[in-house]
């Protein structure tokens, strides 16, 4: 579904109502479009994210994008840099430098948060996730190879596997 904006176009301001955002796929994790490149003139992405146990993202980093976590509801073990897995709480606020080796695991059996992050990251999210398809299972895992393209081609560099037991 794409994002259905009420918008003031010489602004560039807008409102999205609720349910209106653009939705997608990503194995079990629902991503919604709050903000993209294109609705904020270039200045930013805002992606919501609801996702289930043990959904994982691996350790990576991208040297040309931050990246800001904010953590809604449920525990994520999250994956900072040289510093051990910290557990992030509904409240929990977490930024990614550029450049930065980060990740993070959902916890809880569900967990929900904010992903603030450039314009260019916000479309690798788009890259690594489906739109809903009827015809499809939603928690199908996405494919290794789109998951590869993506990071080639919006410079996200893998760096392993996340750690197997995070400590406090």
């Amino acid at each position: 579904m794409a994002m259905m904006l009420d918008q003031d176009q010489a602004l560039g301001a807008y409102f999205l109502e609720p349910g209106r955002a653009e939705l997608r796929h990503s194995g079990r994790t629902r991503t919604h479009f709050l903000a993209t490149g294109g609705t904020t003139g270039g200045a930013f992405a805002l992606i919501d994210e609801t996702a289930r146990c043990g959904e994982t993202v691996p350790l990576h980093r991208h040297p040309a994008d931050v990246e800001s976590l904010y953590v809604i509801e449920g525990v994520l073990s999250v994956f900072l840099e040289r510093s051990p897995c910290r557990m992030a709480a509904a409240g929990a606020f977490v930024h990614f430098a550029p450049g930065a080796v980060h990740g993070f695991r959902v916890e809880s059996d569900t967990a929900h948060y904010l992903l603030f992050t450039t314009p260019r990251h916000g479309e690798f999210y788009r890259a690594i996730s489906t739109a809903p398809d009827d015809s499809k299972d939603p928690d199908a895992p996405i494919d290794d190879d789109t998951i590869m393209t993506a990071c080639r081609d919006y410079d996200v560099e893998s760096v392993g596997s996340f750690p197997a037991s995070p400590s406090s």
